[in-house]
């Protein structure tokens, strides 16, 4: 039995984070290194870990690596961004996340048998997607991406309550845990590669700028000195 995307999406994480390829992203995230490994470390022990809510009509239960831990870590960059503008991004992001997510699982057949790829999989792409474009910060983009499928699980739990349809929430927990670890990676990683490319077009346009300025004053310099030299001429 092979291991779970979300396993091996972590594993590589681990390992860029471990040779600081990572470094900038986390940084601009206000975390550490050891930080960011200790937070992978405990989402991939806690999958271990259910802890049970209600065993009622609709069983509820939290994972512990799958939304615990996540959960936590989004609410800290949300308390902690010093931009207001920012900080609200990170509140709004999850909240169209989820909606988006919610419309999608009732339009994509959720028996996985009769998919080529786990629905799971496909919410945790979307979601990335979707967190980086409302989020537009690495860290709001984060919490949009691992905030947007715990809040698709709130919906469908209040759904679940409204319609006294029989069923079960299982927070963070099984294909879960699969698609928060990619929201959350897919989303951060694509505000990165647009802030580098931004950052490049940026620098590559002054460039430009400053090649087109220094050209100008050299050009006046000669035409300073033809004009000099004009100037000995008629003088002589």
């Amino acid at each position: 039995m092979g291991l779970p995307v979300g396993t091996i999406v972590l594993i590589i994480v681990a390992i860029l984070v471990f040779f600081g390829v990572l470094h900038r992203v986390l940084d601009r995230m206000r975390l550490s290194d050891r930080a960011a490994l200790v937070i992978i470390l405990l989402m991939a022990a806690g999958t271990f870990i259910d802890i049970p809510v209600s065993r009622g009509a609709i069983p509820v239960s939290i994972n512990v690596g799958g939304a615990l831990v996540p959960l936590a870590v989004a609410i800290w960059l949300t308390v902690t961004a010093e931009d207001g503008g920012d900080r609200l991004r990170a509140i709004l992001a999850p909240v169209i996340t989820g909606g988006v997510i919610w419309g999608l699982s009732k339009v994509l057949n959720p028996e996985e048998q009769l998919m080529s790829v786990p629905p799971m999989i496909i919410f945790g792409l979307a979601a990335g997607v979707i967190a980086a474009l409302s989020g537009r910060s690495r860290r709001a983009a984060f919490v949009g991406g691992v905030g947007g499928i715990i809040v698709a699980d709130i919906i469908h739990w209040i759904e679940l309550l409204s319609t006294g349809i029989p069923g079960s929430v299982d927070f963070g927990g099984a294909g879960t845990f699969d698609a928060t670890v990619i929201a959350g990676v897919l989303a951060v990683g694509l505000i990165e590669i647009v802030g580098e490319a931004r950052e490049h077009v940026v620098k590559q346009g002054a460039g430009e700028h400053e090649d087109r300025r220094r050209e100008r004053l050299g050009e006046g310099r000669e035409d300073a000195g033809e004009s000099r030299e004009d100037g000995r001429d008629e003088r002589e």
